[in-house]
C-alpha cells in the first residue's frame, strides 16, 4: 500500500490542489516502512491527480478534492478518502490503518457551493 496525503506545513492541506508538497507514505505488513515528501508539479486540470498515480500510489487522503480529480484517480485505480482532517502524515496513516478514517463530505477550506463539483461522494 503506498498512500499519498497533500501537505501545507508538515499537515494535511485541505485543498488538494493548493499543497506545498505530497507524503508519499509506503505501508507494509501494517505499518509505514517508507515516508518520503515530494514536491508535486504546477497544478493544472489533471496534472497533479496523474502525477500522484504515477508515483505508484494506491490510496489517497484528502480533506478536500474536485470531482475531475476524483475521477482521474478512481479510473487510475486509486481509493480516493475524503474529509480527512489537518493531521500529521503519521497520525492521517495510523487512522487509516485502523479504519478510523471514513470517506466523509469534503472539508475544503473554504466556501464553494456545491455546482462547483467540489462535493466527494456523488460518484
Amino acid at each position: 500500500m503506498k498512500i499519498a496525503i497533500p501537505l501545507i506545513g508538515g499537515k494535511l492541506c485541505t485543498h488538494f490542489g493548493h499543497c506545498e508538497q505530497f507524503a508519499i507514505v509506503t505501508v507494509e505488513n501494517g505499518k509505514i516502512a517508507k515516508q518520503e515528501t515530494l514536491t508535486p508539479p504546477p497544478h493544472a486540470p489533471g496534472v497533479i491527480p496523474n502525477w500522484v498515480a504515477d508515483q505508484g500510489c494506491t490510496d489517497i487522503l484528502v480533506g478536500g478534492m474536485g470531482e475531475a480529480a476524483q475521477a482521474i484517480l478512481q479510473e487510475r485505480g486509486i481509493k480516493v478518502t475524503c474529509g480527512a482532517p489537518s493531521d500529521t502524515p503519521e497520525n492521517l496513516v495510523a487512522l487509516y490503518l485502523r479504519g478510523e478514517l471514513v470517506d466523509s463530505d469534503n472539508a475544503c477550506d473554504h466556501d464553494h457551493d456545491d455546482h462547483h463539483g467540489h462535493g466527494c461522494g456523488g460518484h
